[in-house]
């Protein structure tokens, strides 16, 4: 009995040994399968059950810049900084190896205190008066403004008492100069208007993040689970135009409208050459460091916006398109009174009364005679002359491409009636933008070749590279004779023209002609004694170098063309002192006014 009691004994011991054995060798299977088996997917699930954060790192938006590098606008990232007091405890950690300890608040806000230029007793000052307060706040300001390196530093930290925001702005440092093509942003800093809206892609950041595991029991960063991805800043957009030219004439504009009582003014300076916009100035314009301060009709760009009827200043494409035909001289004659009756029916006078002169087509160009030009005109075919309107830019936006630019409007000559076929030869009859007429004055000055209008120099990005604006190709629009021959009518006009003693610049041979454009009235009418007025010219004339032209709209202290001359003398005189350019080193030799 005894004996049977023993072996069963034994046998219990044994089966509760196998079975201890079973689970011992089951856990060390499951262990092995999770340490090294499953490793990577147990790790994964961990830190799935781990709290994800993150913290942004901001981008900065380019900069734009003038030819010469000064800067028009720019950007600055600064961050505030509050805690939770709440939160202002003692933090656990985690060394490399995994061990936990305890970092007190008064050693965690020294550390803070180092960063931010203040000392731990004061940082921990913040949370006791706060809780003072309110027990229950959860909020009191820190310190407002530090730096991106001041906010990585605190990020290193991981203090989770610490909540962080960023704050950035858009800083225009000229003001109102060039802000109508520079334009402004929205306050989160997406470009609104001009270049700031258009070159957004080149401007625009990209932010980048720091992010990390924290562990569930106080949000204390898991060591080795943090990944960054850069932020990456804004290119830096170049512009053509020049800070201070443009600063010069945006004054001098401003009193020259103001003088002359009109309701705006622009001025546009372009390098013959080039077709570079130095300087693209109007007043009334916007301040984008305070866009809402402006009316909204003045935060754009009438420039590029504005259509208008040329008028004289276009009865150089006129001549420029007979001589480049062939079809005429500069000495080509034509028998003008001051008002005709022509041969389809068309009524045509010019702006005074005279007898009828044997004119030259210098001297028609001189008197700027509207009979004379509509006469010479008809040298041409109607489809010529509408070909070389269009080749001369007339009808299609120029190569700037600006925000809201128009074309113009410009009708075929199946369109055209009996009084347009005439009124075309002198600007009349269709619409064009001030950049279209300077642009046309480009082609003539340089010997026919048209050469892009542009703004854009280049964008250049965060990594040092520069993509230039896709302009299209220079054209030869009228041969180099043709365009010789129509500086030789412009010079003329500028030495002997109705406003040749007030435009004068001593030392320096000029090219100009005015334009006094009749201004609609909504109801298909002209309005009686209101005009557009433009005065264009070319310096130096015997060497090319650029053109400025000074548009008025509704001059009221003088209401001709003539009301330009002031502004458009102290422009030039100021471009020229600007560039350096040489004084003429030749005299002009003037051709008859009047047929021998």
């Amino acid at each position: 009995m005894i004996a049977r009691t023993r072996r069963s004994a034994r046998r219990r011991t044994g089966i509760a040994v196998v079975v201890v054995m079973i689970v011992l060798v089951s856990f060390v299977v499951r262990l092995f399968d999770i340490q090294v088996v499953s490793a990577k997917e147990h790790v994964q699930e961990s830190m799935d059950l781990a709290f994800s954060s993150s913290s942004t790192i901001a981008g900065v938006r380019g900069s734009i810049v003038d030819a010469n590098g000064t800067v028009l606008a720019s950007s600055s990232v600064d961050y505030d900084v509050a805690l939770d007091p709440g939160l202002a405890k003692d933090v656990d950690r985690y060394d490399d190896a995994g061990e936990k300890y305890v970092e007190t608040w008064g050693h965690l806000a020294e550390r803070i205190g180092s960063v931010v230029g203040m000392s731990g007793a004061d940082v921990e000052k913040v949370a006791t008066d706060a809780l003072a307060s309110n027990p229950d706040a959860r909020w009191a300001k820190l310190i407002d403004g530090i730096s991106t390196a001041q906010y990585r530093e605190l990020l290193d930290l991981d203090a989770p008492m610490l909540s962080i925001t960023s704050n950035t702005s858009r800083v225009y440092p000229n003001g109102a100069v060039g802000g109508n093509l520079v334009g402004f942003t929205g306050s989160d800093g997406e470009g609104l208007a001009g270049y700031e809206l258009m070159e957004n892609s080149c401007l625009d950041p990209t932010d980048g993040e720091i992010s990390y595991q924290t562990s569930g029991d106080g949000g204390v960063r898991i060591p080795g689970t943090t990944q960054e991805t850069p932020a990456v800043d804004g290119g830096t957009l170049q512009l053509t135009i020049d800070t201070d030219l443009s600063w010069y004439l945006l004054q001098m504009l401003k009193e020259e409208v103001e003088t002359q009582q009109a309701n705006s003014g622009q001025i546009m300076v372009v390098e013959v050459g080039t077709g570079a916009v130095k300087a693209a100035v109007e007043y009334p314009t916007v301040d984008p460091n305070d866009p809402t301060a402006t009316d909204e009709a003045n935060r754009g760009s009438r420039i590029f916006t504005n259509t208008f009827e040329p008028g004289s200043t276009f009865k150089a494409i006129t001549s420029a398109t007979v001589l480049d035909q062939g079809a005429a001289t500069p000495l080509t004659e034509v028998t003008a009174s001051g008002h005709e009756t022509l041969d389809n029916g068309a009524v045509v006078g010019d702006s005074f009364s005279h007898p009828s002169y044997d004119y030259t087509l210098a001297g028609a160009m001189i008197d700027s005679s509207n009979v004379a030009l509509s006469k010479i005109s008809a040298l041409v075919s109607d489809q010529t002359r509408y070909d070389y309107l269009k080749k001369f830019g007339v009808g299609e936006q120029s190569s700037v491409g600006f925000l809201g630019e128009e074309s113009g409007v410009l009708r075929e000559p199946s369109e055209w009636d009996n009084q347009t076929k005439y009124a075309t030869a002198f600007g009349q009859g269709f619409t064009v933008t001030m950049p279209q007429v300077v642009n046309a004055y480009q082609t003539i000055a340089n010997g026919g070749k048209s050469e892009p209008l542009h703004i854009v120099e280049g964008c250049t990005d965060a990594d040092g590279d520069t993509t230039s604006p896709d302009l299209p190709e220079s054209q030869q629009v009228i041969s180099e004779k043709a365009a010789g021959e129509t500086m030789q009518l412009l010079e003329g006009v500028a030495d002997f023209g109705s406003v040749s003693d007030q435009i004068q610049i001593p030392g320096y041979r000029i090219a100009a002609k005015t334009g006094t454009a009749q201004k609609t009235d909504g109801n298909g009418n002209y309005k009686a004694g209101l005009y557009y007025t433009s005065l264009i010219g070319i310096a130096p004339a015997d060497d090319p170098q650029y053109i400025v032209m000074v548009t008025l709209d509704e001059p009221k202290r003088v209401t001709s063309s003539s009301a330009n001359a002031p502004a458009f003398v102290k422009a030039m005189t100021q471009v020229l002192k600007t560039y350096r350019v040489q004084p003429s080193t030749s005299e002009f030799e003037p051709l008859p006014k009047f047929a021998e």
